[in-house]
């Protein structure tokens, strides 16, 4: 188990003419990344607060150290622990205006989205990060942390749901990922475009959040301890279905399938999906191409007949998930909370559906 380390910070002094209550409160939690991995030591939230020149105007700024270690390295325990400090903070600070999260951009993404999904709250988070360390010359991150700063202090971004923030831009948590390993402009939303910008003069948006998200969400990890398995297995040509069999063998809950283009596998995967299903397993089927749909099969007496049909029931047919348009590493995370509510497949499509 991890150690919260709470470190509340007195706002920095503001010019005589500003009023203290004329800008939010907004407060930092850390869990580190390369936004923080320093040569010699990592940056602790004091130090990342006091590192954004102009803070002042506008956000009085708090922080406190969750962890600070690698993205690659959070557990998913550790997951249920930030979420459920975001919500106490909320619960039982009226006054904070939005929340800043720091996270390291490999699995930033994947965090984001379980926040969106489980912090149940109109006001914003903010996820952000940095592609470069502090100890590289054109660092990032004070900047990244600052736009993330004042986009929780905008008005504008309530009721959007976590938003990830990086290079000057406001993307949301569903449908942002990272689109190259090195590069600035990593974080995209591929097909849709970005939420907003962050400007010199003001936080701009130029579109909403249409999906189900934080405070409409069903999902509610006060009383979760864990996360049930769900693997993601990828389709490539000639693939054998062994890895999808060793999945459910494993305990695996939930299987979600990065297929081929529209839902293709290829090898022994089907053969392996419809073992998979029989033991009960919840298949969900995404595409690896990185934009488009998968839609739910057509029912009623026109329908085709399922693809997988062959030695499975109705039931087992039925087992069978569209992804839509998320990503398989967002898909994972939806399914993971999908079956804290409910093992019906039936009302799992509903929750890919309007999540």
């Amino acid at each position: 188990m991890w150690r919260v380390a709470l470190c509340l910070a007195a706002a920095a002094p503001l010019p005589a003419q500003t009023p203290a209550a004329a800008v939010p409160r907004v407060r930092l939690v850390a869990t580190g990344g390369t936004i923080s991995n320093r040569t010699g030591g990592r940056l602790t939230a004091e130090e990342l607060v006091k590192s954004m020149p102009g803070i002042e105007r506008y956000a009085q700024a708090e922080f406190e150290q969750f962890t600070n270690v690698a993205s690659s390295e959070l557990t998913l325990d550790q997951w249920l622990g930030i979420s459920k400090r975001l919500n106490e903070l909320f619960r039982t600070d009226a006054g904070l205006a939005g929340l800043v999260v720091t996270s390291g951009t490999d699995t930033l993404e994947e965090l984001a989205y379980f926040l969106d999904l489980t912090v149940r709250s109109e006001k914003p988070v903010v996820v952000v990060g940095s592609m470069r360390n502090p100890s590289t010359l054109g660092y990032e991150g004070a900047a990244n942390l600052l736009d993330g700063f004042r986009v929780a202090a905008s008005p504008a971004a309530r009721n959007k749901g976590v938003l990830v923030v990086l290079n000057d831009e406001i993307n949301s948590a569903r449908d942002v990922t990272k689109t190259d390993a090195v590069r600035l402009q990593t974080f995209q939303t591929r097909g849709y475009g970005v939420l907003g910008v962050v400007d010199a003069d003001r936080v701009v948006f130029h579109r909403d959040v249409v999906k189900r998200h934080t405070v409409r969400s069903e999902f509610d990890v006060a009383s979760l301890t864990t996360l049930p398995r769900v693997d993601i297995i990828m389709v490539y040509q000639g693939a054998d279905g062994d890895l999808i069999k060793a999945a459910a063998d494993a305990g695996a809950k939930g299987i979600v399938i990065a297929a081929a283009g529209a839902g293709a596998t290829s090898g022994t995967q089907r053969e392996a999906e419809n073992y998979a299903v029989k033991k009960g397993v919840v298949v969900v089927t995404t595409t690896r191409t990185g934009s488009g749909r998968i839609a739910p099969p057509r029912r009623g007496a026109n329908a085709p007949p399922p693809a997988r049909a062959g030695t499975l029931t109705p039931e087992e047919q039925g087992r069978f998930v569209a992804g839509e348009d998320l990503a398989p590493v967002k898909a994972r995370v939806l399914l993971m909370l999908a079956l804290t509510r409910t093992r019906d497949p039936a009302d799992i499509q509903r929750i890919f559906s309007e999540y």
